[in-house]
């Protein structure tokens, strides 16, 4: 292993990626800590301690790397541009100009990239106003009656400029952040976007597992480092799982020249849909509680504090698998279209062995991909519910590597080394996987 991680920096091209992207890192998780102008330091530092409860805060600090508690530039973290992809790929189904972009190759790509920018900016606008008028006079009962939040102030001195003041700032925060994970898809080792979310999860870890041993002693630690383990193997395997679809493509002559004639397939991963649907889902359970907070609404609010944003409680749990797998075929229906898979195949010639083209390629497409969704789905609620079971047996704050965490570490570390081992083999070195 360390000759192979030499390797790395043996080839000057590679070598400066990499180190592009380290800086890139480096200055991300160092705006994450320069807090805004104008908050309540005193208060900042209890929102940090109610974070570690979970709930709705506890997963929004999740992807900004604890920039969100405490209220730092870059606090929104990458999340408006996760929301703002996943919209912009749902649309394309529902808005035919959409449509023709994502088929125009390299020029609609630019204009779907675009608008998804524009759209990050005002997703990023709106959060950030939320944010402001959430965290003024402790959240406005957001984080339940029994928060130590309730009654303080983060946002001192509240009127019109101070909030516009807080405003551009997370939204500029956001932009940069947007204009960093391009840099290093362009000039880094791929990526971007992932790699600054990874970062995020990841620089929680520590803090999350030293908790852990302070509040139960090794004994708990060294059974929950041998759990995370044992979890990161499964996901390992369940995500480099596929089934291949064999295809066959028939000969055809143009000229003097023969096309065609050679065997390929289609490969479908077990977990298609990835780490997409606990965001649904999550943030589908988050909407009643902020809009409970928003209006004011009692039955309502005591509702969402008692069983949506507890993930202790069983009708919480209930519910989010439930929405983890009714997103998860949602999510795949939209990204892999049977229909439009097997019109391509047969407009290029190609044909599934023992399948006839067209309907019965179509049909066939749906059948396999309904029985690979099934276990994909049922396996990421699995992981995503399992720091909550744990929660109640072990009594500890917080799961430190499991659920949505792990998913997104493990997707984005298999996705870049399979970016640096391409790189490797191109020059005759050997690479990490095999």
């Amino acid at each position: 292993m360390p000759g192979k991680i030499s390797n790395m920096f043996k080839v000057a091209d590679l070598r400066s990626k990499i180190l592009f992207t380290l800086l890139i890192v480096a200055i991300y998780r160092l705006g994450a800590h320069i807090p805004v102008p104008g908050v309540n330091f005193d208060g900042i530092q209890q929102l940090k301690s109610e974070s570690n409860k979970g709930g709705v805060l506890g997963f929004l600090n999740l992807f900004s790397g604890g920039a969100l508690t405490s209220f730092a530039v870059f606090a929104l973290g990458i999340m408006p541009y996760i929301t703002s992809s996943i919209i912009m790929q749902i649309l394309t189904v529902v808005v035919p100009k959409l449509e023709q972009w994502q088929e125009q190759g390299a020029v609609g790509q630019r204009k779907m990239t675009q608008a998804t920018r524009y759209l990050t900016i005002a997703i990023a606008i709106m959060q950030s106003t939320g944010l402001a008028f959430l965290f003024h006079n402790g959240g406005g009962g957001l984080f339940g009656r029994g928060s130590s939040l309730r009654g303080i102030d983060l946002i001192p001195r509240f009127n019109a400029p101070r909030v516009l003041l807080i405003v551009v700032t997370l939204t500029v925060g956001t932009a940069v952040l947007m204009w960093m994970g391009e840099l290093i898809s362009q000039r880094g080792i791929g990526n971007g976007m992932s790699i600054l979310i990874f970062s995020s999860v990841v620089s929680t870890l520590p803090y999350e597992y030293e908790a852990v041993r302070v509040q139960k002693g090794w004994p708990i630690f060294f059974g929950l480092i041998l759990m995370s383990i044992a979890i990161l193997v499964g996901i390992i395997i369940v995500e480099q799982g596929q089934r291949r679809i064999p295809v066959q493509f028939a000969k055809r002559q143009v000229g003097r020249r023969v096309y065609g004639g050679q065997s390929t397939y289609i490969p479908l991963k077990v977990n298609q849909s990835g780490v997409v649907p606990i965001i649904f889902a999550s943030s589908v359970l988050q909407l009643p509680a902020l809009l409970a907070t928003t209006l004011q609404v009692g039955w309502l609010q005591t509702f969402a504090n008692n069983h949506l944003v507890r993930s202790s409680d069983w009708l919480y749990n209930v519910i989010f698998g439930l929405m983890i797998v009714g997103f998860a075929y949602f999510y795949t229906a939209i990204t892999f279209d049977p229909i439009k898979q097997a019109d391509n195949l047969r407009k290029q010639g190609g044909f599934v062995p023992g399948i006839r083209p067209g309907v019965q390629t179509e049909k066939f497409f749906q059948k396999v991909l309904s029985r690979l969704t099934l276990p994909g789905a049922l396996f990421i609620a699995m992981i995503a519910l399992i720091p909550n079971l744990f929660l109640g047996v072990l009594n500890v704050q917080r799961f430190p590597f499991g659920g949505t965490s792990i998913l997104i570490a493990v997707g984005v570390a298999l996705e870049t080394m399979k970016q640096i081992d391409s790189q490797l083999m191109m020059r005759n070195y050997e690479g990490f996987l095999k």
